[in-house]
């Protein structure tokens, strides 16, 4: 809005300091830190607000490790609705509105937390652990990764609008036609699970979504801002450049949000957390085409991922388990391992894999 402000007054003729804002990298930091101010001033009324309505708080799987189901017990969910209105506050006051990307980023995200906030209130009403069907929930997420996906490609250059681009590989694109929408909608869809896989311990999930947004903040502006990109081999995407103020601004919900969060937590992110962050990755690397790249940042929710499929692929042909319960995160609870020492385990892997994204810039 403040953006769209100063570019009207430059237009006519009135330029000031105030042209500053013009700036993404400059937006980007006070979109940071709006988000995050907005975070710890409504947290604690948030929080309270939550206990007094769901007073016996998430309900928690009988299926986990003890201690867990102890520690957890009582603790309100749905804290997701906080990051995302500390994210969509601080992008309506620091984000480009007639960017489309922005928009497209923005309600896939809203999309994905509205049906993650239908699921926490079903497992609320109900006092059980089972939300939304399975086909409602993904028919839901898929329809709104589907729209995502083709509403990004008619955004984008036509010679890159079909196409899949690959790390490493500075000139190569894999032509998808028609099909490409589908694959997004995969993407998108994926990585809102994955969140939702990974968000089992306190913080464990939003450390790695923070470092994430840390490394598509500065994959949006060097891919929006055709100089860098072409210094760079990387495909430019004109427009994205403006998705980095919106990955600033998720970095700072996160933060606000991982201060109540910090074991132990005072509040939960619920679905409407989960499936809100993992969908706003998703459509954040299907917009700058680094679908594969995200694989590689995100590299810890892929394998929360691939640990559910290869133990109930193994326990349904064998009847034995690979992993002493999945996701894994609850196998090393299983042996032994205090909360904090996994999560931030967790957190140097992501950290790590972060970097290995971020060196996919040069290593082409």
């Amino acid at each position: 809005m403040l953006y769209m402000l100063i570019s009207h007054a430059a237009h006519d003729g009135h330029i000031t300091i105030l042209n500053l804002l013009r700036y993404i990298t400059f937006r980007a930091g006070c979109a940071c830190m709006t988000a995050l101010g907005i975070s710890l001033l409504l947290g604690r009324p948030l929080i309270r607000t939550l206990r007094r309505i769901q007073r016996e708080g998430q309900p928690i799987r009988a299926v986990g490790p003890e201690r867990h189901i102890l520690e957890k017990t009582g603790t309100p969910t749905m804290g997701g609705v906080l990051i995302l209105i500390s994210l969509v506050i601080s992008m309506l006051i620091w984000g480009d509105l007639e960017n489309g990307f922005v928009w497209a980023v923005m309600l896939t995200t809203l999309g994905f937390g509205a049906i993650g906030f239908a699921d926490d209130y079903r497992k609320l009403a109900r006092r059980n652990t089972d939300g939304l069907s399975k086909r409602a929930r993904l028919g839901g997420e898929f329809g709104i990764s589907l729209l995502c996906g083709w509403w990004l490609q008619s955004l984008m250059p036509p010679e890159l609008a079909n196409h899949l681009a690959f790390p490493f590989v500075k000139d190569l694109l894999l032509p998808l036609g028609i099909l490409y929408p589908v694959f997004a909608m995969i993407v998108i869809t994926g990585f809102g699970n994955a969140v939702n896989f990974t968000d089992g311990l306190d913080g464990l999930a939003i450390g790695p979504v923070i470092v994430a947004s840390l490394v598509f903040a500065i994959l949006s502006y060097l891919v929006g801002n055709h100089v860098f990109a072409d210094y760079l081999q990387i495909h430019a995407v004109p427009g994205t450049g403006e998705l980095a103020v919106f990955c600033a601004a998720l970095v700072g919900a996160g933060l606000g949000f991982l201060w109540f969060n910090a074991p132990p937590a005072s509040v939960f992110m619920g679905d409407t957390g989960s499936l809100s962050l993992g969908g706003a990755l998703g459509s954040l690397a299907v917009a700058i085409k680094h679908e594969l790249v995200l694989c590689i940042v995100g590299g810890l929710f892929v394998a929360e991922t691939l640990s559910v499929v290869i133990q109930v692929f193994w326990y349904k042909r064998t009847g034995r388990r690979v992993f002493l319960m999945a996701p894994f995160h609850h196998h090393f609870e299983k042996k032994g391992w205090a909360e904090p020492k996994i999560v931030i385990r967790f957190w140097i892997v992501s950290i790590v894999l972060g970097l290995c994204g971020l060196a996919t810039l040069k290593l082409r």
